[in-house]
């Protein structure tokens, strides 16, 4: 078979597949079930353009890692073979893991299993099935390999997971201002002792990298209307799981009514191998496939939230920079009584309170170094005219409550 394949990226343009090894892991079932993982959720309710996969990213990804790394070997940094196409495979399987709408609803299929520890299992699973030669991947992807700037460009506060879907989540939902210089930030990447660094002349781009990525968190990630619908579809799933696991049916894909009807651990995916064959069965399709048929089921609330769905009828979502007051959040609870006939263990699923925050750029976390031109290092916080950044890296946190239009509003 030819192996030596393109891909014509919306974003890039051609991308190659650069190894025989990494095409027979793009052509493996665990891989290919990215396709059908949107990658921005239900951002789609908002921005209609937003259809991009899981599957789009991971490529994506992998093609600025392969531009990273050759840019890195041309400024005398020795990478090795074997090093390039770890690195390659880290970053195309660093999402393998994630579950139907990616992280809406990673708290409700799985009560403690995170993607990152189920995309670790499945490497090593992949690993097993081609003969260990993925072993320097899982080193890079965990942190465990001596040559540390590998895993910077896996997982980093400027890694290349960030600069592709910063990029391809501006280029379809057409938020033009999130767009970022990927291509000026690559082409400034060095290394200095062991660490990934950025030629200090490149420093307004990463200035305009993290100002547009606070901008999407605010402007996309964190919409009122994608917080609305991603807890909509995380209080209906919540609820066919609580359901079933009281013995009423619920109708759903066999892969689905499995995991909603277990509480399982990290610890059983390891110990049954069967646990991942369902998971990796799994997709968006299933979910959607459930909320069509329990817009029908006689549950009131399982239903109520399924048709609305369905329909895009969201909640109301009110946000404020302080903390929603309690005396609110109990008039809205009781008018949800009131107006749905629930009882009041039930409104939670009706009425949602909870946080959210947005930081470009963690000073406590692994930095941004700027490799100066007389030969220092620094952090891209400290230097001296960029406030900006400075200014950016404080958290912001803002609450929210959301509930039906039906009720009343206030």
């Amino acid at each position: 078979m030819n192996k030596k394949k393109i891909f014509n990226d919306p974003v890039y343009g051609f991308i190659s597949v650069p190894s025989e090894l990494i095409f027979d892991i793009i052509n493996h079932p665990y891989f290919q079930r990215l396709r059908r993982i949107k990658q921005l959720g239900l951002t789609e309710m908002v921005y209609p353009g937003a259809l991009h996969t899981r599957f789009h990213h991971a490529l994506g990804a992998m093609h600025l890692m392969d531009t990273a790394l050759h840019t890195l070997r041309s400024k005398n940094n020795e990478i090795y073979d074997k090093e390039l196409e770890a690195s390659l495979i880290a970053i195309l399987l660093h999402d393998i893991g994630h579950g139907p709408f990616s992280h809406a609803l990673e708290t409700a299929i799985f009560k403690n299993v995170h993607h990152e520890d189920l995309s670790l299992h499945i490497m090593h699973m992949l690993n097993d099935g081609f003969d260990g030669r993925l072993s320097l991947a899982i080193d890079i992807f965990t942190n465990n390999y001596d040559r540390k700037f590998f895993h910077q460009l896996v997982s980093s506060q400027l890694d290349v997971d960030r600069l592709d879907y910063l990029n391809r989540d501006s280029f379809y939902t057409g938020v033009y201002e999130g767009k970022i210089g990927a291509d000026r930030i690559i082409k400034m990447l060095d290394v200095a002792n062991d660490q990934l660094v950025v030629e200090e002349k490149a420093i307004y781009s990463i200035e305009n990298f993290l100002v547009s990525r606070r901008l999407m968190y605010w402007q996309v990630y964190l919409h009122k209307t994608v917080i609305s619908a991603e807890n909509m579809v995380l209080r209906v799933v919540q609820r066919a799981r609580e359901l079933l696991q009281q013995g009423v049916d619920v109708a759903a894909s066999p892969a689905l009514k499995f995991f909603l009807a277990s509480d399982l651990t990290m610890d059983d995916f390891k110990q049954d191998q069967s646990i991942l064959e369902r998971f990796v069965s799994l997709d968006d399709h299933d979910v959607w496939g459930g909320i069509k048929m329990w817009a029908s089921h006689p549950d009131k609330i399982l239903s109520f939230l399924a048709s609305s769905i369905l329909s895009r009828r969201l909640f109301k979502v009110i946000i404020s920079n302080k903390p929603i007051d309690e005396e609110m959040q109990l008039g809205i609870s009781e008018l949800v009584q009131e107006q749905f006939g629930v009882r009041e263990a039930d409104v939670k699923y009706l009425m949602i309170a909870g946080k959210i925050s947005n930081n470009a750029y963690d000073v406590e976390g692994q930095t941004i170094n700027i490799l100066t031109k007389s030969g220092y290092v620094v952090d891209v916080a400290e230097a001296s005219d960029l406030p900006n950044i400075r200014a950016i890296s404080n958290k912001v946190e803002k609450y929210y409550v959301c509930y039906p239009k039906e009720v009343a509003t206030f």
